[in-house]
């Protein structure tokens, strides 16, 4: 019963001159907030050496409801303070990765026809009779297929995909078309669908 009343005595001294310190800053709030926390541990410890079980329950239901209680009073002496410490930016993050990917292109007729009419003059040369018949239709086949290749490699594009993990926990991904500037840590703010440094 002793450790009690100097629990009771040490935590009223403590939230009045810890709070009364400074009530406008959110360093205010913050040192107010840490030393409830440290107040708590405290009393928790001394809770622990009383040597019955009610007391000792009855002991941490108080040193919770001072420590509840320091807790609403800096919230209320630091109320600008505390909400702003309290805010988590939305649209605020940081950048998980940054990748570079190539997207093929679109490949066209123009890329067939070349290719087919390549191939039909490479297949013409070999051969004779029914062989270089044969020769040319696969020339120009295959020439279409390798020019509609040729002209997708040519048209590619490259794309950079920003993975960002907001504030809230959630994640997006982000794609640009030319190199947006930002590495892997940079501090970034969602804007009008994309993003933007922060």
């Amino acid at each position: 019963m002793k450790n009690y009343c100097a629990l009771i005595v040490a935590t009223t001294f403590l939230a009045g001159s810890a709070l009364a310190a400074d009530t406008t800053s959110t360093a205010g709030y913050e040192a107010a907030k840490k030393a409830a926390s440290s107040r708590y541990a405290e009393d928790k410890k001394l809770c622990a050496e009383e040597t019955s079980s009610s007391t000792r329950m009855q002991c941490l239901r108080d040193a919770k409801a001072e420590y509840n209680t320091a807790l609403a009073k800096a919230k209320k002496d630091h109320a600008g303070a505390s909400a702003s410490s309290d805010k988590v930016c939305a649209d605020c993050g940081k950048v998980l990765s940054v990748k570079v990917v190539e997207k093929e292109g679109e490949g066209g007729p123009v890329g067939m026809v070349a290719g087919g009419v390549a191939g039909a003059l490479l297949g013409n040369q070999i051969g004779s009779g029914t062989g270089r018949s044969v020769a040319t239709v696969a020339g120009a086949a295959g020439g279409a297929y390798a020019g509609h290749k040729i002209e997708q490699k040519i048209k590619s594009v490259k794309k950079w995909r920003v993975a960002v993990r907001f504030d809230n926990g959630e994640e997006k991904t982000f794609s640009f078309d030319k190199d947006p500037g930002f590495t892997a840590g940079a501090a970034v703010k969602a804007s009008n669908g994309s993003i933007t440094h922060r």
